[in-house]
């Protein structure tokens, strides 16, 4: 069975003085003698979760490389992240990709879905949008139970004025995944892909820089949940300012500037926000970051306590993933310091454990 361990703490989102054991692997109200005592004091969380990250590659193009993957994910789970959401890889993810001890536990979507000529090549799988549907389903039941598809495509000197995917294209991959018992991911970043996505009723909408405010009530509604990506912004900031496309650079500084308010509105009208880092590895762009994310949800005017859930409890009741609770697996991270009265304290986990083992 292995050691048995026992940690206490406030466990949150409840705020309640919590003592659990920790014996297989899960957790238990139930005392177990000679526990050995990991955490005794403190904060006691979920673990926490990056609901957007593309482990296993560095460079647009290049193929899922299973070293990397080893890397990333014990990267993420160095910083309390025991859950990931893959929307999108450049090949489907191996079986072994959380499910082995020293990794996070992974939701993915497949392989990203694109229109010809959108997103990258080598990374995407392309289809005419008359087989998107058959392409989403095959996707969604290949991988994790997501699938993840482009709406449109914004590059430095393209993409600006190009239709989205045709809305009912799309709405109707929906419906054919839903049908199936799967979930759609859905990457916008001007007005018309976050309507598209949004009308057609898919579960999450990345990025969503251009999303109309008047849509929020209508997410809220139907469960669509928003996945602003703050972090992957801040490095594109570099790719803006160098882009010979004056109108390019005018598009992106409006946009970044406007995602804050709509986050925001976002929180406000009720929607699900969720924190993802859109990282891949990169130095620009490193895995196990999340807790960033979560300063830029504060910052852009959501409750600590709400950009916290981001990143932990209300991610997993999204994903399916269950809290602090007798019965469930033993993924939680413990922290010295209450983490919403200071956010940088999420950078500082003091104990992570993923089913059972005491990973930091």
């Amino acid at each position: 069975m292995g050691e048995v361990l026992r940690v206490r703490g406030v466990a949150l989102p409840s705020e309640e003085s919590a003592e659990f054991w920790i014996a297989g692997g899960v957790l238990s109200r139930e005392p177990v003698r000679d526990a050995v005592t990991v955490v005794d004091g403190g904060w006691l969380l979920p673990g926490l979760v990056d609901a957007h990250t593309h482990p296993g590659a560095e460079r647009p193009g290049d193929p899922l490389d299973a070293e990397l993957l080893r890397r990333h994910g014990r990267e993420h789970l160095s910083a309390g992240v025991t859950l990931l959401r893959v929307p999108g890889s450049a090949g489907r993810l191996p079986g072994w990709f959380g499910t082995e001890p020293d990794q996070p536990r992974v939701v993915s979507a497949g392989r990203w879905l694109a229109l010809p000529g959108r997103f990258y090549a080598g990374w995407a799988r392309h289809v005419e949008a008359a087989d998107l549907a058959d392409a989403a389903v095959e996707e969604a039941l290949a991988s994790g139970g997501w699938c993840k598809v482009y709406a449109d495509w914004v590059g430095d000197e393209h993409g600006l004025d190009d239709p989205p995917l045709p809305a009912g294209r799309l709405a109707e991959a929906t419906r054919r995944v839903h049908a199936a018992g799967g979930r759609v991911a859905v990457h916008a970043q001007t007005a018309a892909g976050a309507q598209a996505a949004v009308r057609a009723g898919v579960d999450s909408l990345e990025h969503g820089l251009g999303l109309d405010v008047s849509l929020l009530d209508r997410m809220a509604a139907q469960g669509t949940a928003l996945v602003p990506t703050f972090t992957v912004w801040e490095t594109f900031a570099e790719v803006a300012k160098a882009s010979r496309s004056r109108r390019f650079r005018e598009w992106f500084r409006a946009a970044r500037e406007g995602l804050g308010p709509l986050v925001a509105a976002a929180h406000e009208a009720g929607v699900t926000v969720l924190a993802g880092t859109d990282s891949y590895g990169t130095s620009v762009l490193p895995h196990g970051r999340v807790a960033g994310e979560v300063r830029h949800l504060v910052a852009a005017g959501v409750p600590a306590d709400a950009a916290l859930g981001a990143a932990c409890w209300t991610a997993r009741s999204f994903l399916g993933f269950p809290g602090l609770e007798h019965g469930a697996a033993a993924d939680l991270v413990a922290f010295e310091d209450d983490p919403r009265a200071d956010p940088r304290v999420l950078a500082r986990p003091a104990r992570v454990v993923r089913g059972g083992r005491v990973v930091r």
